[in-house]
């Protein structure tokens, strides 16, 4: 019978050996479709606008970055390797953040927006 590296126990049987980074595979993209999927009716009717559109695709990348560092963050802390935790959430956040500055439309961008369409 195979058996997962320090900590992870037997592996079922037919089930391959599973790596220690391999919760990092497809991370971005389940933190993406997970916070879209929020976004797309979180206090608003359907998503039918343009603008409404943007606001799920920036809250979806937000949400691929935030899940992406706080994996990273977890693993960190596992590890007991704190500066790399922190390293993680700074980056993480620092993401989220220039994601915010790089897609929310301006107030005078939405304006213009409201009074062409």
């Amino acid at each position: 019978m195979k058996r997962y590296p320090s900590g992870y126990g037997l592996a079922p049987p037919g089930r391959p050996r599973r790596d220690p980074l391999d919760c990092y595979d497809g991370c971005f993209t389940r933190g993406f479709v997970t916070a879209a999927c929020i976004s797309a009716f979180q206090d608003v009717a359907p998503p039918a606008s343009r603008p409404a559109l943007g606001r799920i695709v920036r809250h979806g990348l937000q949400g691929g970055t935030a899940l992406v560092a706080g994996t990273r963050a977890a693993n960190a802390v596992r590890r007991g390797d704190y500066l790399s935790a922190l390293a993680a959430t700074a980056a993480g956040a620092a993401g989220v953040m220039i994601i915010e500055q790089l897609l929310h439309p301006s107030q005078g961008r939405q304006d213009k927006e409201k009074s062409h369409g």
